[in-house]
């Protein structure tokens, strides 16, 4: 991505103007004036503004009368036409528009103009006669107050196509988990059961938390994360878990994710410890059940250690799959790398991949951070802070990932990774 994308600025305005100006003979037209852009641009409704080393490249803007919005106008400039910049914007001005309480999102074009087919791969509907497209959000009006009080929300719609590497996990969590959710009569034909919970277990940092919230954005669900540690702060853990999930099942879809689920579903000692969890693990074992009987719903739990998990919170009929997140191997670390090193040619991705085994893609991230850090303070320092007088710098390079690389500490040690694999073999079904 070679682009940043900000809330419109009052400093846009001529920008944004020249942009929709020149792009309107270019299959960019809008049922809007231009002058009725301007107006909605003065009143500080919804816009977005790409930029490319200072210089705006794209734009999209809407206006707001109740639940619904219209999107008036998207403006790309030609040389940015073709490369994911108009389904960028289109994320984070839906984005905008879901926080303030849109339900309805609609894009009226003049004609079959070249921005149709894009609407529709961004979820919009085409509705008959006039070309009109329209997306309606999951949640809105008093469901959107109750998914507020419960510290859930609605994800962006690309997390799920942003998950970089990783692929062996992506295709079996897409096949197993979201497609028959996500086409349920299909699945149904064949006689296959929608999953209601699955496990996700693995080392720290492996990204099961990344797809409990990628899976949500798949679907287009709401994401609710229970907090065991933020529950236990009203004195009674088990009474909060059951509020909490009466709460849940008031939303008409959603997932539930539930990180470190052993803190509350450890393995039960007999007899009962005073103090102990376990009527807490009592309580969950008997929501779950509840939880499974409506229709979109998924529960989504994780853990590092599901060898600590109680043998009856794991069995069969409370939990569909328990899928196995590990540490990326070559071809997904060279995917991470490619991604957060923007798939430069001059930087070597087979070097980083060897110095970087047994990186998580936490780990990764943190490295790519750091050396970007050193890149950028490195180019602030050869124009003494000029930075607007000289040439763009590429970035970082090689050698700064692979100093980076070493300062970073693998979260996941060898005798982690053995564990791991044991645990496969003893817990893993899918």
């Amino acid at each position: 991505m070679n682009w940043l994308i900000h809330d419109y600025r009052e400093s846009d305005l001529a920008a944004v103007v020249h942009l929709i100006d020149t792009t309107a003979e270019l299959g960019q037209e809008s049922v809007f004036s231009l002058a009725e852009c301007i107006s909605a641009l003065t009143s500080r409704q919804p816009g977005v503004v790409a930029v490319h080393q200072g210089v705006p490249i794209g734009m999209a803007l809407a206006c707001v009368a109740g639940e619904r919005a219209w999107v008036m106008r998207m403006a790309i400039a030609p040389a940015w036409r073709g490369r994911g910049l108009a389904s960028a914007l289109l994320v984070e001005l839906e984005r905008r528009l879901v926080a303030a309480r849109v339900g309805r999102i609609a894009y009226v074009l003049p004609e079959e103009d070249l921005f149709g087919d894009g609407l529709l791969n961004a979820g919009y509907t085409r509705r008959p006669a006039v070309a009109y497209f329209e997306k309606v959000e999951p949640v809105h009006g008093p469901a959107a107050s109750l998914l507020d009080d419960l510290g859930g929300r609605l994800l962006p719609g690309d997390l799920w196509a942003k998950v970089g590497g990783m692929e062996r996990e992506k295709d079996l969590i897409e096949r197993r988990v979201v497609l028959p959710l996500a086409e349920p009569e299909r699945a149904a034909r064949h006689g296959v059961r929608p999953p209601r919970a699955v496990g996700l277990f693995g080392p720290p940092g492996t990204g099961k938390t990344t797809f409990a919230r990628a899976i949500a954005s798949r679907l287009g669900w709401p994401f609710v994360e229970i907090l065991p540690s933020r529950l236990a702060d009203g004195g009674n853990l088990a009474a909060a878990l059951r509020s909490a999930f009466a709460a849940i099942a008031e939303l008409e879809r959603v997932l539930v994710f539930i990180d470190e689920v052993e803190e509350i579903a450890p393995v039960r000692q007999e007899p009962a410890q005073p103090g102990g969890m376990h009527g807490v693990t009592n309580e969950l074992l008997k929501l779950i059940p509840g939880f499974r009987e409506r229709d979109e719903r998924l529960l989504v739990c994780a853990t590092n250690s599901i060898r600590s998990l109680d043998p009856a919170f794991l069995r069969p009929g409370r939990f569909d799959y328990l899928i196995p997140i590990g540490t990326p191997d070559k071809a997904a670390r060279a995917a991470i790398w490619a991604r957060y090193t923007d798939g430069r040619p001059e930087v070597d991705i087979d070097e980083l991949v060897a110095a970087s085994d047994l990186f998580t893609p936490a780990d990764i991230e943190h490295a790519a951070r750091i050396a970007a850090q050193n890149s950028f303070e490195r180019d602030l320092v050869s124009v003494g802070g000029q930075t607007a007088a000289a040439e763009p710098m590429p970035g970082a390079r090689t050698a700064d990932y692979l100093k980076a690389i070493g300062q970073c500490r693998p979260t996941v040690t060898p005798q982690m990774i053995n564990q791991f694999e044991s645990d496969i073999t003893t817990h893993a079904r899918f």
